[in-house]
């Protein structure tokens, strides 16, 4: 199994959309067997489900994640851990203890309305 953690220096990134990176992790047995930090080469929202299918991805874990990509990581069958924030390997680690919540909806809608500036989503919701 491969878990994907959206990356930027360690830690959890925490707008899907534009991660630089993402940390692939494979997992055996319940534990970590190796890990690879890979390029997302700046591709936005929509590519990144098929980037991530494409990469091996089973669960894919972030800080925060709209509605339109929660949907389309459902249809590339790939499952969404949102509101994570911290060290990634910290993440992985809560992930395999089985403390890591499912996202079973957005946590950030800032796609669903206008605003503007900058934003950021996380834990909970999304700040403007």
């Amino acid at each position: 199994m491969k878990v994907a953690v959206t990356y930027e220096n360690g830690e959890v990134f925490q707008h899907f959309g534009r991660t630089p990176q993402f940390k692939l992790y494979e997992i055996e047995n319940g534990k970590v067997n190796s890990s690879q930090v890979i390029d997302t080469g700046e591709i936005g929202h929509g590519a990144l489900a098929g980037f991530l299918q494409e990469a091996g991805a089973d669960v894919m874990i972030c800080g925060g994640i709209g509605p339109g990509a929660i949907n389309a990581m459902a249809e590339s069958g790939i499952k969404v851990y949102a509101g994570a924030s911290g060290l990634a390997d910290e993440a992985i680690q809560s992930y395999l203890e089985g403390t890591l919540p499912e996202a079973g909806e957005a946590t950030c809608d800032h796609h669903d309305h206008e605003h503007h500036g900058d934003h950021d989503c996380g834990q909970g919701g999304c700040h403007h």
